[in-house]
């Protein structure tokens, strides 16, 4: 799943294996125990905080055992807890401190974060739902069969399920920065982990766009009916989006786990993008009658090789950054492209060598032209907060003078 080694937890022995990225998935992070009960006692009725802290262990136990890979489980746990976790966030309910929620860090279990904030455990859980949504598309684009094979097939309808699954990333991670982050006081965001920070969640959303365009622009070429002209724009897309993704994790604290790893990664795919958006530029400017046209298409020819020797490169560096990973099979539009830009590029200038020695003023790169970007973040509502926070229909039990010593006692001995 995504650059988490998978881990064998039947055993006792854990067995690491290095695992193959189609899409990238940052570090997942899941619940660790918190004492919902005493934090909750005697504000809410018993059996809404068992299904709170039923519904929290649920989510650890499932991430834990599975690695994060049973995306429909985890999707229906975390969907019907959030419903729950919603009330604490009511003002009129006055919880939205009144519990220290913890979380860490599913890959190695470090990085643990205790906030007391409702809204922090809101983030949390919208935030697990795109890294699981993002590890099922990433299962999508490599076939179970897929080992030892060095081209990756996948099919079209997998491709376009996993568009789906990106734009559906895409949307939860929008949410959290608009409608989530702007609810946490700014002293407690400061204490938010990494990558909860606003600018790791905009790139992170950002490049969930660009992976999308990206698997777009390879069911593009396999189709007989898409121009030149609409492969042009794909690439160009992809190339935006991945250079606003690079800009907004450029500017973030990148010492989280897989921070320095995901820009690793970004890089490699933009390169991958320039390389596709300069050869598509070639190949309708070839389609000129004038001389300047054949020279500026092997300028763009060229540049695309050099950008694909750049971004094999980038791909190396990507996979040896901590956690490693391995080096993918080729797929995709670039399975495409790693056959035809070196053989376009040598073809034309054999055959245009002529008129590159004759016009060398004419031998500048054009710039690419921009687009309007065409994939948006999928829309993303709360659900419906449970019926259980009708608070006309609570029974609060009395705690007994006691119970309030001995959870006071325990609280101090925490």
């Amino acid at each position: 799943m995504g650059c988490t080694a998978s881990v064998c937890l039947a055993g006792r022995k854990k067995k690491l294996s290095i695992p193959e990225i189609a899409v990238f998935v940052p570090s997942m992070r899941v619940p660790v125990q918190s004492n919902l009960q005493r934090a909750l006692k005697g504000l809410v009725p018993r059996d809404l905080v068992d299904r709170l802290s039923a519904l929290r262990n649920q989510i650890l136990l499932l991430a834990e055992d599975t690695d994060g890979s049973a995306a429909n489980e985890l999707t229906r746990a975390l969907e019907e807890y959030l419903t729950l976790v919603i009330g604490l966030t009511k003002k009129e309910q006055s919880l939205e401190e009144s519990v220290e929620f913890k979380w860490k860090n599913l890959g190695d279990g470090r990085q643990e974060a205790s906030v007391a904030s409702a809204w922090f455990e809101l983030l949390s859980v919208i935030h697990m739902m795109a890294m699981v949504t993002l590890s099922e598309a990433n299962s999508l684009m490599i076939p179970k069969d897929h080992s030892g094979s060095e081209v990756r097939t996948v099919s079209a309808d997998c491709k376009r399920d996993a568009v789906d699954l990106l734009l559906k990333a895409s949307g939860y991670l929008d949410f959290c920065i608009r409608e989530v982050l702007i609810c946490i006081p700014p002293e407690l965001k400061e204490r938010l982990p990494k990558d909860l920070q606003g600018g790791v969640l905009e790139a992170t959303y950002i490049q969930a766009l660009g992976q999308g365009t990206e698997i777009q622009l390879g069911l593009a070429v396999e189709s007989q009916k898409a121009s030149l002209s609409v492969k042009r724009r794909l690439a160009c897309e992809q190339l935006t989006y991945f250079s606003q993704a690079h800009t907004c994790l450029s500017e973030c604290d990148l010492s989280h786990g897989y921070g320095k790893k995901q820009l690793q990664f970004i890089k490699w795919k933009y390169l991958e993008a320039k390389a596709a958006a300069y050869y598509y530029h070639g190949l309708i400017f070839d389609k000129g009658n004038e001389p300047s046209c054949h020279v500026t298409a092997v300028c763009c020819f060229l540049a695309a090789e050099e950008l694909l020797a750049e971004s094999k490169k980038a791909c190396l560096s990507f996979c040896l950054a901590d956690p490693v990973s391995r080096i993918p099979p080729l797929w995709g539009i670039m399975k495409y492209l790693y056959q035809k830009i070196p053989e376009v590029a040598s073809r034309k200038s054999q055959t245009y060598g002529y008129l590159l020695e004759q016009e060398k003023a004419l031998q500048t790169l054009p710039d690419l032209p921009e687009f309007q970007l065409s994939l948006r973040p999928d829309d993303y509502e709360l659900p419906e907060i449970d019926p259980a926070w009708d608070c006309g229909k609570w029974e609060i039990e009395s705690q007994t003078l006691k119970e309030h010593l001995k959870d006071y006692e325990d609280e101090i001995e925490s």
